[in-house]
């Protein structure tokens, strides 16, 4: 028998390996753009679910801005189909703050999580390659947000309503794809986003990656990925810590939350941001910035009589021994 095509072996494997965790009889989603990695996954998908028992279905959202945008998706849906996946198309309108890539992006989630409901799918899956989560970490990095952004996307994420993203192509190259389908005879579209530099996103791509290679030699998307990994190991870690630390030094307070300032001082720096962050996220919904996060900390490690400090959705105040945060407008 012919030997099989190395990028057929290598994503096959990845997603062989991904579905490996999910119960046999159960259905898996491919999110589908018609584009180059989703339109692999899918392939190998396809090849790979029936053999686990897992039944396979396809979603591609129409953003609607591209003139070609509908026909675009139905020529994925009957490439879906072709493959052997049960395909969707959902066409959405665009609108939201933060321009027209967070809105289609938002959108686009929203029509997935929505799909697997309706379906009872166990996962999602997500057509992110190596490529992707270079420059996901690159774009942390030059935002300055932390070791949380630089941690880039998780293999599997997990919602609070129990949809599963899976990513099983974060350790596949972006060229590896195109070569599948081509060795797969199949016809990938290219976005003309992905050239319009515009975007931060193609920017670091098409210049900031190839200088990168060139000025500091190859491999240096490989080197982020393997970045992401180790600072997500880390804060699997802190976040241990956090949980067997946090009921211990946190108790509800009138309109609020609040945490003794004692047991946040006798933390490291490190681990003391990561409390404050947490308590904050999961009582009021926001995210603080490092700016933020320093500013209630100070409350902590540089108390001198200092007033309450305005923050998103909340305030957070010292009240004797405790940092006592407090929703806004109470």
């Amino acid at each position: 028998m012919p030997s099989l095509p190395p990028a057929i072996a290598e994503i096959r494997l990845a997603v062989r390996t991904a579905l490996a965790a999910l119960p046999e009889g159960s259905t898996v989603i491919v999110a589908l753009s018609g584009g180059a990695d989703s339109l692999a996954l899918a392939a190998a998908t396809a090849f790979e679910a029936p053999r686990r028992g897992l039944r396979t279905a396809s979603v591609t959202v129409d953003h609607g801005l591209q003139d070609d945008s509908a026909e675009v998706a139905a020529r994925a849906a009957r490439t879906a189909a072709e493959l052997g996946l049960d395909p969707l198309v959902v066409r959405v309108d665009v609108a939201g703050e933060g321009g027209p890539e967070a809105a289609a992006r938002d959108a686009r989630y929203r029509v997935l999580r929505e799909a697997a409901a309706d379906v009872r799918a166990t996962a999602v899956l997500l057509g992110h390659t190596l490529d992707d989560q270079a420059e996901t970490v690159l774009l942390g990095l030059a935002r300055g947000s932390g070791a949380t952004s630089l941690q880039g996307m998780a293999p599997v994420r997990e919602d609070d309503d129990g949809v599963r993203w899976v990513r099983p192509l974060l350790g596949v190259r972006r060229e590896t794809t195109r070569v599948f389908c081509a060795a797969s005879a199949l016809d990938p579209w290219d976005d003309p986003h992905n050239l319009d530099d515009r975007y931060a996103r193609v920017r670091v791509r098409e210049r900031v990656l190839p200088v990168l290679e060139a000025e500091l030699g190859p491999g240096i998307a490989e080197a982020l990925v393997r970045t992401a990994e180790q600072l997500r190991e880390d804060a699997e870690a802190f976040d241990e810590m956090i949980q067997e630390t946090i009921e211990d030094i946190v108790e509800h307070a009138e309109a609020g939350i609040s945490v003794s300032a004692a047991a946040l001082a006798a933390n490291p720096a490190a681990l003391r941001n990561r409390i404050i962050r947490l308590v904050v996220d999961s009582e009021f919904g926001v995210s603080l910035t490092r700016t933020q996060t320093v500013e209630v900390a100070r409350l902590v490690t540089d108390w001198s009589g200092q007033g309450p400090i305005d923050l998103p959705g909340c305030s957070a105040v010292r009240h004797g021994g405790r940092i006592v945060f407090t929703a806004s407008g109470r």
